[in-house]
């Protein structure tokens, strides 16, 4: 693409690069140069142009432009292919329709804004404009349909490894699909499939971040990665393309992991990285609620409790709380 042509060139060069130079490399003519220019300037870039000494590139904006993720990013095949949209009702959705379509595997779908953000048991996820990084990925792996959980706390081991990485802050999981940050929930997982009955065709995992959200445009009990930064810190933004281009290292990292290693290492992770283990949690399920401390994870991905009796029961949905 022209544009991401010229970004790389503006780039790679701290001073002005002539308007001749550019139409040389990017093989167009000066008009065409200009209006590429101008287009990116409405999607954010603070290009100067000055008479004589051509462009030059002084800011880079913060938002999800495929230009900017893919921009340095070490994958094979996560984010070779990303679609953005500025306002979508739920980048599952997307990403769904698109893989019924045949939409390659490690395709991404990000959103500035979902209208209509999906969590679990049909609970809808608040996704204000510009703040957060709302962002769905289709994967096509070759498991059997009672494995979908090994995704799912896949994907929480890579967001918890994502968010740690670039924000600086101790994100914890909380079983199945929630990242927490001082006990508050910054991070939620959705993972959804189309499968026959003893095959996956494939699944795409929801990713939704509030990364610099305001405390307001959150719900009671949430919070974002800016809120939880330390007193020293509280200037600061949290690099949303940064964190999109970490989290999709990190869930190709966590996959090819998977497929060569298995789930153990994955699960041995998501332990480091949860302190659930030992915790008392009050477990809600659709016909019937018990307490118990968390006893263990099994090689299936689902939560092991052991109940006060002493019973051990292995909860594969429902929700749990943390019971202090």
């Amino acid at each position: 693409m022209i544009d991401e042509k010229i970004l790389a060139i503006l780039r790679n060069d701290t001073d002005h690069v002539s308007g001749e130079e550019l139409c040389k490399i990017a093989g167009v003519s000066r008009a065409a140069i200009w209006k590429h220019i101008e287009k990116l300037r409405e999607e954010g870039y603070d290009i100067e142009a000055s008479p004589h000494l051509g462009y030059r590139l002084l800011n880079i904006p913060d938002r999800l432009i495929p230009a900017e993720i893919k921009w340095k990013l070490r994958t094979r095949i996560l984010g070779k292919e990303i679609l953005s949209y500025k306002k979508v009702d739920s980048t599952n959705a997307i990403a769904y329709a698109f893989a019924e379509k045949g939409l390659k595997e490690g395709s991404v779908i990000l959103a500035e804004e979902q209208e209509k953000g999906k969590g679990r048991h049909g609970r809808t996820w608040l996704s204000p404009s510009e703040s957060g990084i709302y962002l769905s990925v289709i994967l096509r792996p070759q498991i059997t349909p009672n494995e979908i959980s090994k995704i799912t706390l896949l994907a929480a081991v890579a967001a918890a490894r994502a968010i740690r990485e670039t924000a600086d802050l101790q994100a914890m999981i909380k079983w199945p699909n929630h990242i927490l940050v001082n006990h508050k929930k910054v991070c939620g997982i959705l993972t959804e499939m189309k499968a026959e009955q003893d095959r996956v065709d494939f699944i795409v995992i929801g990713i939704g971040i509030n990364v610099n959200t305001q405390m307001k445009q959150l719900p009671k009990g949430a919070s974002s990665l800016r809120e939880e930064l330390p007193d020293s810190r509280t200037d600061e933004q949290v690099s949303r393309v940064d964190l999109t281009r970490k989290l999709i290292e990190k869930l190709e990292e966590d996959y090819f992991l998977l497929k060569k290693d298995g789930f153990q290492p994955i699960m041995d992770e998501w332990k480091r990285l949860s302190d659930m283990i030992g915790s008392r949690v009050k477990v809600v399920l659709q016909n019937r609620t018990f307490e118990g401390l968390v006893h263990d994870i099994d090689p299936d991905g689902a939560l092991v409790v052991r109940r006060d009796a002493g019973t051990l029961e292995k909860v594969s949905s429902g929700d749990i709380a943390m019971v202090r």
